[in-house]
């Protein structure tokens, strides 16, 4: 992950404690939200390193509770997310786990909605910055930062194709592009970074016009970029 300006090490404007534990922790649990795209039912957060043993001083799992409920990191809700989760009736839990060679600030957070669920693992890499390291299982790595399409589809001969003229034609530019699939020929998905908002009316075009696409998300934690 690169650093750009000395804004991005001292962290964002947010509801503290910490840059770090605190807001990077609502911006992990919000990419789950946006993938999941639906008001999560129960949710389960599993913390490794300094996460699980300084979520509860410096906030984390509020803040991570805070993410899977839409807010962003400056909102005043963010203290008394555990209060919102219990008024939306939505169930969480908090365990320690030893999640394998990641950073020390990297949780897995799993939702389950009415149609959906979502596993992933993420990590806080400092200034309020994150990545996600995996995906239901993949090894697909995103920080949020750009609009981030990910497209779920079978896996085919010249879908990437499709997705690049069809961006191409609306004057998008894709800054990243990644595909990984379960297995050959079967589920898979695609995820592009592109400059610039994406606008719900083409999205749906999108959906439309390819037609190997299953399912459609759009990810974001700059929520200046968003529709």
């Amino acid at each position: 992950m690169k650093y750009t300006s000395a804004f991005d090490i001292i962290g964002p404007v947010m509801v503290g404690p910490s840059s770090s534990h605190t807001a990077g922790a609502v911006r992990m649990g919000n990419i789950a939200r946006q993938v999941l795209a639906e008001p999560p039912l129960c949710a389960e957060f599993r913390l490794m390193g300094s996460f699980a043993t300084t979520y509860r001083g410096h906030g984390t799992d509020v803040a991570l509770l805070a993410g899977v409920m839409n807010l962003s990191p400056e909102e005043d809700g963010v203290p008394v997310a555990k209060q919102m989760a219990s008024d939306v009736g939505l169930s969480y839990s908090f365990e320690e786990d030893n999640l394998g060679y990641f950073h020390p600030n990297t949780v897995r957070i799993s939702l389950l909605g009415r149609q959906r669920q979502v596993d992933l693992v993420a990590s806080s890499i400092g200034g309020g910055k994150v990545e996600v390291q995996e995906l239901d299982g993949l090894p697909l790595k995103f920080s949020g930062d750009r609009p981030t399409l990910l497209l779920y589809h079978q896996d085919a001969p010249g879908f990437l194709a499709k997705v690049c003229r069809f961006l191409d034609v609306h004057g998008y530019n894709i800054g990243r592009l990644v595909l990984e699939r379960w297995r050959r020929g079967g589920n898979a998905v695609a995820l592009c970074e592109v400059d610039g908002k994406l606008p719900p009316g083409v999205l749906q075009e999108l959906r439309a016009e390819i037609g190997e696409v299953s399912d459609l998300r759009l990810v974001c934690t700059n929520f200046a970029e968003l529709p």
